[in-house]
């Protein structure tokens, strides 16, 4: 009997018509994968949407049921190491990549052997945190792939700590060189966050279904970044605030900011916006860093931002209902 490729709860249903399975990356990684299908006679394109750190498939299935009511199919897929995509470690808690280019790797492989045979014309990309930290680091080899990019509270810069972003750096780099970059910043333990401690979302239902997600597949959760993450993403925080970087991006993009993000400093998405003449910033005020995870006050502007960025702005696609799925 195959094993069960997506999980859903009474609050969180799977969307119908999807594709799933797993992808074999360049090292023999298994990366788990879904399409989602949407009812449209004639599809708009297709969203390849990328998680932050610590996501799952699963928690986008509301995002994703919005989407194909709107006439786009969505590709998606588990990053190395967590949610149902192999883990790097023998200890499976630390969020891990030795490579930060292994994830762009493994994006180009969905690209070219997931989406193009199985997919509709044409792309279109939609990265969280630190998905939008990879399609940034990506987009200027995606150019002749991507039509539009949106990113969402993408993840170029870290929280003001008291310890400060080059302290981090260093102790990073030393834990890795000593050959300890594989031990979790956060010891060795799982993040059980409650909503009244979250700074995520204002919003307790989707809050509430999201862990369900995590207390019902267990195996999915991760604990806190490794040493070595955290190195790899400062490297690409820099190479993304590059100017000739920024200059090299052809793909008109939508950066949508968090007013109200702890997660990362909007000053620093502000000042990136400054330089990156091929995006347009549009901030969320008050909102919290998952702006798709949010209440509707919030939310409803990012998909309202987001559907109007794509192609045929709101009008609904042939043969779709149009309504948002609620979760």
């Amino acid at each position: 009997m195959r094993a069960q490729v997506l999980h859903d709860t009474p609050d969180n249903p799977a969307p119908k018509n999807a594709i799933s399975g797993y992808m074999q990356a360049h090292d023999g990684r298994q990366i788990r994968y879904a399409i989602f299908r949407s009812d449209a006679t004639l599809a708009r394109g297709t969203v390849i949407l990328l998680q932050g750190r610590n996501e799952t498939i699963e928690k986008y299935f509301e995002t994703v049921q919005e989407l194909t009511a709107h006439g786009l199919w969505v590709a998606t897929f588990d990053w190395r190491g967590q949610g149902g995509s192999e883990r790097l470690l023998s200890n499976p808690l630390p969020g891990y990549v030795r490579r930060f280019s292994d994830y762009v790797r493994d994006l180009e492989q969905f690209i070219e052997t997931i989406v193009l045979p199985d997919g509709r014309l044409p792309f279109f990309m939609i990265g969280h945190s630190m998905g939008g930290l990879i399609a940034l680091y990506a987009a200027p080899r995606l150019a002749n792939r991507i039509e539009k990019l949106v990113v969402s509270a993408p993840f170029v810069a870290l929280s003001h700590s008291h310890l400060g972003a080059s302290t981090i750096r260093v102790l990073s780099t030393v834990m890795t060189l000593i050959g300890l970059g594989g031990l979790s910043t956060s010891g060795n333990r799982k993040i059980n966050q409650t909503f009244e401690d979250n700074a995520l979302t204002h919003d307790r239902s989707r809050f509430l279904r999201n862990k369900a997600v995590y207390d019902t597949v267990p195996d999915m959760t991760l604990g806190g970044p490794s040493f070595r993450w955290l190195l790899e993403c400062l490297k690409a925080m820099k190479q993304v605030h590059r100017p000739e970087h920024l200059a090299n991006i052809r793909i008109p993009t939508l950066m949508l900011a968090a007013g109200g993000d702890s997660i990362v400093p909007i000053d620093e998405i502000e000042d990136l916006a400054t330089h990156f003449r091929a995006g347009e910033l549009v901030t969320i005020d008050r909102a919290r860093h998952e702006l798709f995870q949010e209440a509707d006050r919030y939310r409803n502007q990012v998909m309202a931002a987001v559907k109007a960025f794509m192609p045929g702005g709101d009008e609904p696609a042939s043969g779709s209902d149009e309504k948002s799925a609620t979760g």
